[in-house]
């Protein structure tokens, strides 16, 4: 609740109920909004929001006759728009507040100044690329009334004769019937009656016109009907205005039936003369009472407001520490927690390390072990490939040699009988030394292991969904490549291709075998996402590979690039 009261939002929400107010002419209310709007723009820094409040503020001051503080208001505006970026907006802002205050030294009878900033407001008004032509008019008519004032009925004339005939206020609009009686009362006063009471009738029907319900700008034309008629002796045509006037003042704006009350006490005689001015006497005390306790409640209202500042200011302050107090609490706990958490975890990372270090070695001891018992087994192959070429097979041959020198001395039906089983025994030969053959030759050897690897990659990578390109240098003689450097180089490619399926989330793989100058260059590439090799921990997988590399005398050089594949390097001696 207490944010939504903080809230541009709601301080633009009092800002409207205020004008609501203060057009409707209920300045305390208008005011007791206003400065809700104003307290949240000043704590949210909303400069230009908070501007244009003090200004619809100054305006009602200056409507409650309120003056001095108007002025003050207003001088507060024009200093936070000069500290702002001198936009349009910025720049009408303080066209208008000028214009407020040449309004205020008018009614202060200050006509210096009132001059002075009516012509600033015009200046700056004709500076604004879009500026509003009818706007400058309503500026300039005030400087007429500010000439009007002081007697200088020719210059407000002109004034007024230059914005009619400038065509930037139309006879549809109120401003023009005004400056039209304006403009009959600058040669009333200056006993110059051509034209006159016609311009007062045309400005009375344009308005009507305009307004058929009335409107309260006919009270000043009224009042100049009836002294017009009463500087020409037609005291019931006089009166009749002076009456009129009063009536629209009365159901419009209360502080023009204190200048009818006025004019009626000029016009009547004897006991209704003093009637009207006793009347026109009270009703200007109660005025100036309502006034006097406005700006009383104004000034209470303000201090008030700067002693709840004051204690909002203390409580603020010590919510501050306490949330500064809080939060060195929490950040104390915090680190303890980390430091804790941080202890844990680098044992547990200790503990881990260890482990690895420990798998990695029953795994080179695994390999190795491997590596001992396929070499065992190699050389059992070859010693029973021996065997049976050199002994079950040599005795065989014997004996059948033996059988086919009997066969010769056999009648012909016993070598019929016996002849059989001499084929058999070719058969039993041939065999046998296909089974010793095949016992001497690695299952990677020859041409063979080609295919082998061959077979591994299409079979991984169909496994793992990767597309692969496979090629082979025929300059490689494999009979010659020791069987130990095959077979690592044959898990190496397994491995190499398990890892791209495991972490570089690859799409394609291509697998190059080349010969150069006498070494076998073995290249594994894959489009995945890389990695920083400054940065990349050497894995178990890492590190196997370079083990079985320097087992048979190879190079291992690894190539990565962030988003751009990891390319795997090897070179093995041929022999």
């Amino acid at each position: 609740m207490r944010e939504n009261l903080d809230s541009v939002e709601f301080a633009d929400a009092q800002y409207d109920i205020g004008r609501l107010y203060r057009f409707i002419q209920m300045g305390d209310s208008s005011f007791y909004h206003y400065k809700k709007a104003e307290k949240v723009y000043r704590s949210r820094n909303e400069k230009l929001k908070l501007a244009k409040t003090l200004y619809e503020y100054a305006i009602l001051q200056k409507n409650e006759n309120d003056l001095s503080a108007s002025e003050i208001t207003s001088i507060e505006v024009l200093k936070i728009l000069d500290r702002l970026k001198q936009t349009d907006i910025v720049t009408k802002l303080k066209a208008d507040t000028y214009y407020n205050l040449a309004f205020v030294f008018l009614m202060s009878e200050q006509y210096t100044k009132a001059t002075e900033y009516i012509n600033k407001s015009i200046d700056l008004e004709q500076t604004i690329k879009s500026h509003s032509k009818y706007s400058i008019s309503v500026s300039k008519s005030l400087l007429s009334l500010i000439y009007r004032k002081q007697k200088e009925y020719s210059k407000s004339s002109q004034i007024i004769l230059q914005i009619l005939k400038s065509k930037t206020v139309s006879k549809g609009q109120e401003l023009y019937s005004v400056l039209l009686s304006n403009y009959g009362y600058n040669k009333f006063l200056s006993k110059d009656n051509s034209g006159l009471p016609d311009l007062y009738f045309e400005a009375l029907y344009l308005i009507d016109s305009i307004n058929p319900g009335g409107s309260y700008r006919t009270t000043t034309i009224y009042e100049h009907l009836a002294e017009y008629y009463q500087r020409q002796g037609n005291r019931d045509s006089a009166l009749f205005y002076a009456f009129k006037a009063k009536d629209v003042a009365e159901k419009f704006h209360r502080d023009e039936i204190l200048t009818s009350l006025k004019l009626l006490s000029k016009i009547e005689t004897g006991d209704k003369a003093l009637k009207y001015l006793n009347e026109y006497v009270e009703l200007n005390d109660s005025i100036q009472n309502t006034q006097r306790l406005l700006r009383n409640k104004t000034a209470r209202i303000r201090y008030e407001t700067r002693e709840k500042e004051k204690q909002l200011a203390e409580v603020s302050k010590e919510r501050l520490w306490l949330l500064f107090i809080s939060i060195g609490v929490i950040l104390t706990a915090i680190l303890i927690y980390i430091v804790i958490t941080q202890r844990n975890k680098n044992k547990e990372l200790k503990f881990i390390q260890e482990q690895q270090e420990a798998n990695e070695e029953i795994y080179n001891l695994m390999l190795n072990q491997s590596d001992k018992i396929e070499e065992a087994r190699g050389i059992e192959k070859k010693r029973i490939s021996e065997e049976l070429h050199d002994g079950v097979l040599g005795r065989l041959f014997g004996t059948r040699l033996s059988l086919d020198s009997l066969v010769m001395s056999l009648s012909p039906k016993a070598v019929k009988t016996i002849g059989p089983y001499v084929e058999e025994l070719k058969t039993i030969e041939q065999d046998i030394r296909k089974v010793s053959h095949d016992l001497n030759t690695d299952f990677v050897s020859g041409g063979g292991f080609k295919d082998i690897i061959k077979t591994l990659v299409d079979t991984q990578c169909l496994a793992y969904g990767l597309d692969h390109n496979f090629s082979h240098d025929d300059d490689i003689d494999w009979d010659s490549v020791p069987n130990k450097t095959k077979i690592h180089i044959y898990r190496i490619v397994q491995e190499s291709l398990h890892n791209i399926y495991k972490h570089a989330k690859a799409t394609t793989v291509k697998l190059y075998f080349k010969f150069d100058n006498h070494k076998i260059l073995v290249i594994l590439e894959d489009d995945g996402r890389g990695f920083d090799l400054k940065k990349a921990k050497s894995g178990i997988g890492l590190k196997n590979m370079r083990s079985r590399i320097k087992d048979f005398g190879g190079t291992l050089s690894l190539s990565s690039e962030k988003g751009k594949g990891t390319t795997v390097k090897i070179i093995a001696p041929k022999n």
